[in-house]
């Protein structure tokens, strides 16, 4: 099992998500944000990034972070943010539309990109990682898009190539929408995210 590690604000949705028992249980180590700097994380696998963290402290924590990476580690970080410490990445900010699935004939826009990929033949559907995006990302040419727009645009993708380590990048912010007790399909996501982030193939 990979050693996960979430740096954590304090918040009442970080809260809720990440003290959550089913989801608890596949964290080792809950940092609290202000102390990232001054805290190991030599100890782990894989570190999550969530939403809705304070700006200032996360590009203080950039160094870090990419560090952690370079060594080899997985990096998962979860929209909206400020994107621009992330490796290589080309973000195009797009209206976000809540309401879509009360539209005519409702469609999300998004395209499962790698069907085959071991995130969606174990663990996850496209419908688990439905809800809305923020935005989009033109990624890196060697990275691997996993969930698109139907135009192209990245909305999940993994990136090997920019680092030593994995970075897996998602505009969609489960960890804000569970820990707020709405979005059905983002327990779901975790419900699936979270074993595969432990276990899986990436």
């Amino acid at each position: 099992m990979r050693k996960i590690g979430v740096i954590y604000s304090g918040n009442e949705s970080h809260y809720r998500t990440f003290h959550e028992p089913k989801f608890n249980q596949y964290i080792k180590k809950l940092i609290y944000h202000p102390h990232f700097l001054e805290t190991s994380i030599d100890d782990l696998d894989v570190l999550i990034v969530p939403s809705q963290l304070n700006s200032h402290l996360l590009i203080k924590s950039v160094a870090k972070i990419q560090s952690f990476a370079e060594n080899g580690g997985i990096v998962v970080a979860f929209g909206p943010q400020p994107w621009e410490w992330l490796p290589a990445q080309q973000w195009e900010e797009r209206p976000t539309n809540f309401w879509w699935w009360l539209e005519k004939d409702a469609s999300s826009g998004l395209v499962l990109q790698a069907p085959t990929h071991p995130l969606f033949t174990n663990y996850l559907t496209l419908a688990d990682c439905t809800w809305h995006q923020h935005g989009i990302f033109w990624p890196p040419a060697n990275a691997e898009v996993l969930i698109s727009t139907e135009d192209g645009g990245a909305v999940l993708y993994m990136d090997k190539a920019s680092t030593n380590g994995t970075w897996i990048i998602t505009t969609l912010d489960p960890d804000f929408h569970f820990g707020s007790y709405f979005m059905p399909a983002t327990e779901r996501f975790f419900e699936g995210f979270f074993p595969y982030l432990a276990y899986g193939e990436i």
